[in-house]
């Protein structure tokens, strides 16, 4: 029998060099796989740390600044005039209101220090001195809070002389009804509690052992029962206010996240939220939040109900598709991502300058720079002056996007900011059509952090009913705040009001109604 003849190493090689070839293969594309993988986790990294470490400002170094682009040719503009000499802009930057102070209206207490008679001689020749001046040094003396207890004491009269039957006449002296009868709060306490609490962020615990230290024994339960009592009486407010809101048609959105322990069907960790709704930068500023247990479309659309206009948010997609809206982008959150892609580069990538993520943060601050120099205009002449020198460079921008967002990583930091960018180009750009609409949506985050701050100190609300007075009550307060208004004051007032007057009246109560007293305003003394 004859044996099989062994294959030869030669008829072999062919397979093995294909099966090599695939093996390669395989291996090039796992290590390309895990270079990518790599790369985007030290972006990452560099990012985290940068947020957890690095400054919290936004704002671009000139160093840096300038190793993007030159200034002088950037920010040049033929166009507007030489300023004269001591030349100051005559528009001021907010509307004034009549409501002011001079120091001449403090109380004023006199510390004098003058020589004893005995030493009003002159120490060389013993003859008697004449005054020759005085020198003045001013300063602030604070009072710490007293409790006052007040007693309202209601007269009566009576007259027996004009009834043969035994009764008798009455006359009552007229008191005003309070807001919390049967109770010890007053409409001070109560107001300095809301201002303690929602607009200095002290939780009410706090409140309880400083009312402690006074003298006085207030529970934190019984303040949680004032404030509640109280966002009863705001309500009302609250609802006009909305109304009014509704009416205008250039509105902000925004949303922040809040912790509801005991709300029905859900569990003490899930995630609520505080929407907050504010006007744009024409027309008095109104401030609202409103308290939903999710993020859902529904909300929004419940609540703008009868608003038709422009709205301007972050690009959140809970806004899309509401009837007669239109979105207005933030220029900010553009700018937000394209710096944080800068931030995940390395060191000696962000000194050099000239990368993708310098180019594009670059192109943000032009459009901001612009905006600052028309921002004391009108609206008409903003519009005008947006479409004469913002348009060009957003034609350019957009040029340059096109070109770049192909040659970057999806899911890496500057991806994230050329694909935010090219999603939200519709809305980003929708500012120049009307003078009134700002660049960015900056006046709602500013409006929403007190509420941010404050949730660091008291972390989360007990319940649905805590959670919507918390709405009500930052809405007017937040509201009081961007009309001129000291908080406190205006508080007192409300709540001396509200029982006394109907419901047609409420008109008169609103943050920005002339009828409201001077003395509600915040106080305007010199600088220290």
């Amino acid at each position: 029998m004859i044996a099989d003849t062994p294959r030869t190493t030669a008829d072999n090689e062919p397979a093995r060099l294909a099966r090599l070839a695939a093996e390669m293969g395989a291996l090039r594309d796992e290590n390309g796989r895990l270079e990518i993988e790599n790369r985007l986790l030290r972006e990452k990294l560099r990012l985290l740390n940068h947020r957890h470490f690095g400054a919290s400002s936004e704002q671009t170094p000139i160093q840096q600044q300038a190793i993007v682009f030159n200034e002088a040719e950037v920010q040049a503009d033929p166009t507007q005039p030489e300023p004269a000499v001591e030349a100051r802009s005559t528009r001021p930057r907010k509307k004034p209101r009549h409501r002011t102070l001079d120091l001449e209206l403090f109380d004023v207490e006199i510390v004098l220090h003058d020589l004893p008679v005995e030493e009003q001689v002159c120490p060389d020749c013993g003859e008697a001195m004449h005054p020759m001046g005085e020198e003045i040094r001013q300063e602030y003396k604070i009072i710490p809070a007293r409790i006052v207890l007040v007693k309202h004491i209601q007269c009566k009269y009576t007259c027996g002389n004009c009834h043969d039957d035994g009764t008798h006449t009455i006359v009552t002296a007229p008191m005003p009804a309070a807001a919390f009868p049967g109770s010890l709060a007053s409409a001070s306490a109560v107001a300095y509690i809301l201002e303690q609490k929602f607009v200095q962020g002290l939780p009410l615990y706090r409140q309880e052992q400083q009312f402690a230290r006074l003298g006085i024994s207030l529970s934190r339960q019984t303040l949680a029962n004032w404030v509640l009592k109280g966002a009863d009486w705001l309500e009302p407010l609250y609802d006009r206010m909305r109304c009014a809101l509704v009416r205008r048609d250039n509105l902000k959105a925004d949303e922040t996240r809040l912790q509801v322990l005991e709300e029905p069907g859900r569990a003490a960790q899930a995630q609520s939220f505080m929407w907050l709704y504010r006007t744009g930068s024409d027309g008095p500023s109104i401030v609202l939040f409103e308290y939903q247990p999710s993020r859902a479309r529904e909300h929004p659309a419940r609540f703008l109900e009868g608003f038709r206009g422009f709205l301007q948010t972050d690009g959140y997609s809970g806004y899309e598709k509401l009837p007669g809206v239109r979105l207005v982008g933030c220029w900010s959150h553009a700018r937000r991502k394209f710096d944080e892609a800068l931030q995940a580069l390395s060191q000696s990538q962000r000194q050099a300058g000239g990368t993708t993520a310098h180019v594009g943060l670059d192109y943000c601050n032009r459009l901001f720079a612009i905006e600052r120099d028309v921002k004391e205009l009108s609206p008409e002449e903003r519009y005008a002056a947006r479409l004469a020198r913002s348009q060009p460079l957003l034609d350019e921008l957009r040029t340059w996007m096109e070109v770049q967002a192909p040659k970057v990583l999806p899911k890496s930091a500057l991806g994230a900011a050329l694909g935010y960018l090219r999603h939200q180009w519709d809305k980003l750009v929708l500012f120049l059509e009307d003078g009134r609409l700002d660049l960015d949506n900056n006046s709602s985050e500013r409006a929403i952090k007190p509420f941010v701050i404050g949730r660091k100190n008291w972390l989360f609300a007990n319940s649905v009913k805590g959670a919507q007075a918390s709405a009500v009550i930052y809405s007017v307060v937040e509201t009081a705040k961007e009309n001129g208004l000291n908080p406190m004051a205006y508080l007192t007032y409300l709540f001396e009001q509200l029982p006394n007057i109907t419901t047609s009246k409420l008109d008169s109560l609103l943050p920005w109604s002339d009828s409201l007293p001077d003395s509600l305003g915040v106080p305007r003394t010199p600088a220290a």
